[in-house]
């Protein structure tokens, strides 16, 4: 394209550029700077055919303003200088910069909705009155302050303690505090015998006048329907004698010690300890992530019968029938099925305790349990205990850990068995490997329900409460009536197999098979208890059993933890380490329908596979089972009721 040069020295610019436009209609240069209107001096009639000099070579005179076009340059866009794709490009940057900025403050403001639901919706209601009165001070004693504020804002704490490694104690210092001979299995066992004796109780029924001596008989026909109870066979934590239990316990006023861990309160005196009040706690004097030999019970599995036989003859859960319920004559709800004036709530009843009360009585609330990993049903601890053929004779073995007997008279010819084993450690399951709901000591227990002899339902406690079964419905030994004990929990069920509760899709579960079958005839201590009047009286069959371990008003093991402590921790209610348990005193004994709990009792006629897959809902959570305000009052007094948190 031709080049021209500036008449006043400037530099030179295309020609075509100042020509008039050939078409009227084309748009102006986007890309071009507009120059002053250049003026033509000169135009040849043809071009030429040689490149002239400059004295000879035509130009075009263009006035041109310098400072204008420098200033025009100057203050033109930089935009204006490239493409179009080239401006999608960094408008594309600018936005890709702000990403980040807009992801973390929409990340801040869900984690503030979060917050906001879990501190006013969530935690309120997950959250007893009792529990919540030490919240502060709980979630105060964690000594990072990241994880005081995710516990109080998202109800995660102690995020941190679900490593391992601070759970243990060092080396030096795992040996157990207090061991017993017997500890250790294949070791002579120390006599816990003595432990059960009351020295001032009197122990020849012949000296017991006419109405003491009925009122403390155990008719024929309770042993004769007593229950068999399988243990899982893959089973780490076996049944334990609170005997002792006592021995490797201390009572804790809270966290305080109350006496030397060398002063140990014993099944008769237990009870003085009411005078502290309802917050005691039996606390192991071991860590119990060391696994102490005791804690287990290893020696206390229920051994192999001289004459088990390795047949096996187990009926099979499909080819049951449910069986209609059961009815009188007229078609009516049958005299045994809801009698007597019920417990006081106090107890886990529904009768008001005596005296006035101006606030609502809440029932007992069951220990909240997770889930468990456990061994395949197929491998046994011991497989010739497993394999029994039903019929004749007794054939489950004996326990060195007593069971406990306690016989309640009710109306209407009624009278409720109940069946008590205890555990000094329940392991609680896992939910997506993280495991809730441990506790030091467990209670569960068995009831069957007679009426004029003849047996008529049994319950089974789980978790919360449990289920109950029409005595023709279930598995037996004869006359026997046949339970599951489930790994870790305890948890009493009906048939072996897996237990979903709470969760769908079996995330928490319990689990049960044909392991060491228990006899706990073999070893047992009895009582008769009044409802109405709160008497518990030794049997005839053990008349020296002490009964002040019955009225002990505190819990059989470890306050939950503090945050501070590595082995703690909680997600939206649930904790690692909950309170151990309270005792049967307040297993609502004088219920009047079989089922523990107050609501709704539901009898099952049958053992289909649909009981198998059926998912149990138990609403508790949170630190575990507490005492009722009612029983607070009744037993300690008013100063003792736990007041709601100040805010």
């Amino acid at each position: 394209m031709p080049i021209v040069p500036y008449q006043h020295g400037g530099g030179q610019v295309p020609l075509q550029s100042f020509l008039p436009s050939v078409s009227s209609t084309s748009p102006a240069s986007d890309i071009l700077p507009t120059y002053t209107p250049a003026y033509i001096t000169q135009i040849p009639n043809h071009p030429p055919s040689f490149a002239p000099d400059a004295s000879t070579r035509s130009s075009i005179d263009i006035v041109i303003d310098h400072s204008s076009q420098q200033q025009s340059f100057e203050q033109a866009p930089k935009s204006s200088l490239v493409s179009a794709d080239e401006s999608v490009d960094e408008s594309s940057i600018q936005m890709k910069g702000r990403k980040p900025a807009i992801a973390a403050v929409g990340t801040l403001l869900s984690l503030a909705t979060v917050s906001q639901i879990y501190q006013h919706a969530l935690f309120p209601n997950i959250t007893p009155i009792s529990e919540r009165a030490e919240e502060r001070s709980w979630v105060a004693s964690s000594h990072s302050w990241l994880d005081r504020k995710a516990c109080n804002w998202f109800g995660l704490c102690g995020l941190s303690h679900l490593s391992r490694l601070g759970w243990t104690s060092s080396e030096n210092h795992k040996e157990q505090k207090t061991a017993l001979a017997g500890d250790v299995k294949g070791e002579e066992k120390v006599d816990l015998g003595e432990f059960w004796k009351d020295a001032s109780a009197v122990t020849n029924p012949d000296d017991w006048p006419d109405d003491e001596r009925r009122a403390r008989e155990v008719p024929q026909y309770v042993l004769d329907y007593a229950p068999l109870i399988h243990l899982y066979s893959g089973e780490e934590f076996w049944p334990c004698d609170i005997a002792e239990h006592l021995i490797h316990t201390t009572p804790h006023l809270n966290y305080t010690p109350l006496q030397a861990t060398s002063d140990h309160p014993n099944l008769t005196n237990l009870d003085d300890l009411n005078r502290w009040g309802r917050s005691v706690y039996l606390q192991s004097d071991d860590n119990v992530e060391d696994r102490p030999k005791w804690l287990g019970g290893e020696t206390n599995i229920p051994n192999a019968p001289d004459d088990s036989d390795l047949e096996s003859n187990w009926p099979e859960y499909d080819d049951l029938v449910e069986a209609d319920p059961p009815k009188d004559k007229d078609g009516k709800v049958p005299s045994w099925w809801n009698v007597g004036l019920g417990d006081t709530s106090d107890r886990g009843g529904v009768r008001p305790p005596p005296g006035a009360h101006t606030t609502p009585v809440p029932v007992p609330v069951g220990t909240s349990e997770g889930e468990e990993v456990v061994p395949r049903p197929g491998e046994d601890w011991q497989p010739e205990l497993g394999r029994r053929k039903l019929g004749k004779k007794v054939v489950g073995g004996r326990s060195d850990a007593p069971a406990v007997l306690v016989l309640v008279e009710k109306d209407n010819g009624v009278v409720d068995a109940f069946w008590f084993f205890f555990y000094s450690y329940n392991l609680g399951n896992k939910v997506f490997n993280v495991r809730f709901g441990n506790h030091v000591g467990d209670w569960e227990h068995t009831v069957v329900r007679f009426q004029h002899g003849k047996p008529k339902a049994v319950f089974f406690s789980e978790h919360s409460f449990g289920e109950a079964y029409t005595y023709d419905a279930l598995e037996k030994v004869g006359k026997r009536p046949v339970g599951y004990s489930a790994t870790g929990t305890h948890a009493m069920y009906a048939i072996p197999g897996t237990h979903p509760y709470v969760l769908p899709g079996g995330i928490l579960h319990d689990e049960t098979d044909r392991g060491p079958l228990w006899d706990p005839l073999l070893n047992l201590y009895s009582y008769t208890y009044d409802y109405k009047t709160d008497r518990l009286l030794s049997s005839n069959l053990t008349p020296q059993a002490p009964i002040g371990w019955f009225y002990f008003g505190g819990h059989w093991g470890d306050k939950f933890y503090p945050l501070n402590d590595p082995r703690q921790y909680r997600f939206v209610g649930q904790y690692h380490y909950v309170n151990g348990p309270l005792g049967p005193r307040y297993k609502n004994l004088g219920r009047k329908e079989i089922c523990q709990g107050n609501d709704e009792c539901l009898l099952k006629h049958g053992l289909g596979p649909k009981r198998i897959r059926r998912l149990k809902r138990f609403p508790e959570v949170g630190e575990g089972e507490e005492m009722t305000e009612a029983d607070v009052r009744r037993f300690f007094g008013p100063e003792q009721e736990a007041k709601p948190a100040e805010s």
